[in-house]
């Protein structure tokens, strides 16, 4: 059995990662929210920034790795933002017959496009960005890499400042009234097809920038988006349907039974296998007994 240092320190690393879970889930949930589609490309936002804070940090050489988030964040929101004018407002403007399946396909397609062509661009092999700072912290029994630590804390930034943009802005608050009744925000003076691509676009942003800050930690690959994609909708779902609160405590609660769970394993190898099944089981019973999710409300 693991002593009580072990289990703080899984603790400790299921908190870091469990931020930069909701970091992505968060981004996910905004797109529903205001436009009422679920993005099925979203892992693949998250790799393209992965990729893109690589290449840019790699081949502009002297380029600091945090710099190449901030390229990873503008990247996504103007590839998020053009495909939601060319591709998702025709939802809106009535010119699709069928809407649900019409979004579910268009980005299942974007995703297997942006897959396959990272992997003719990039190849198969495994790419890791620098790393942001060298050195950790050690708290008693516990150490985390300054790169785990700036990638949680720059992600817990990242969600306050959303929040407080959605709070504390015109914008935020338009996006607001358009989540919660399209037609009478448009009555208002609200034009709704810029509330739909500035959602998208920030919520693309939000899963590159979660990509970019992974990248010196885990290698990037061309299918690297897939899991964490799979968790985002967990925590989405746990959280609530379009509760942004909601993924922020989702995304920590499932870094953390991930992490606490497989330390209960002695097997380091059988722990590793059984690691995704915790979230999974959340999952199902979040579905069975509060459907609407932790902060969701009934419809």
């Amino acid at each position: 059995m693991y002593g009580a240092d072990y289990l703080i320190a899984q603790a400790a690393n299921g908190l870091v990662v469990g931020c930069l879970y909701a970091l992505m889930a968060v981004g996910l949930t905004l797109i529903f929210s205001v436009l009422k589609v679920i993005n099925f490309a979203h892992g693949e936002f998250y790799m393209v920034g992965g990729y893109t804070a690589y290449y840019m940090v790699t081949v502009l050489g002297g380029l600091h790795p945090l710099l190449g988030i901030f390229f990873a964040m503008i990247v996504l929101l103007g590839l998020g933002s053009l495909f939601e004018v060319a591709f998702l407002r025709p939802i809106h403007l009535g010119a699709v017959n069928r809407p649900a399946e019409y979004a579910i396909l268009i980005t299942f397609g974007l995703s297997f496009f942006l897959q396959n062509l990272v992997l003719s661009l990039a190849g198969p092999f495994p790419h890791r960005s620098p790393s942001f700072m060298s050195g950790g912290l050690t708290v008693g029994p516990v150490t985390i890499s300054a790169d785990r630590l700036i990638a949680a804390g720059l992600a817990l930034v990242l969600m306050i400042a959303l929040m407080l943009f959605i709070r504390a802005t015109w914008t935020g608050k338009a996006m607001r009234a358009v989540s919660q009744d399209r037609d009478a925000a448009a009555v208002s003076g609200i034009n709704p097809f810029k509330m739909n691509n500035i959602a998208f676009g920030i919520g693309a942003s939000l899963a590159g920038a979660s990509g970019a800050l992974i990248a010196p930690i885990f290698a990037v690959v061309p299918d690297v988006g897939v899991l964490p994609s799979l968790r985002s909708f967990v925590i989405v779902v746990l959280g609530g349907m379009g509760s942004v609160k909601g993924a922020l405590i989702g995304g920590v609660a499932i870094g953390l039974v991930e992490s606490l769970g497989a330390a209960l394993i002695p097997d380091p190898s059988r722990a590793l296998a059984y690691r995704e099944l915790y979230g999974l089981v959340i999952f199902v019973l979040v579905l069975l007994f509060r459907p609407q999710g932790l902060f969701g409300e009934k419809q």
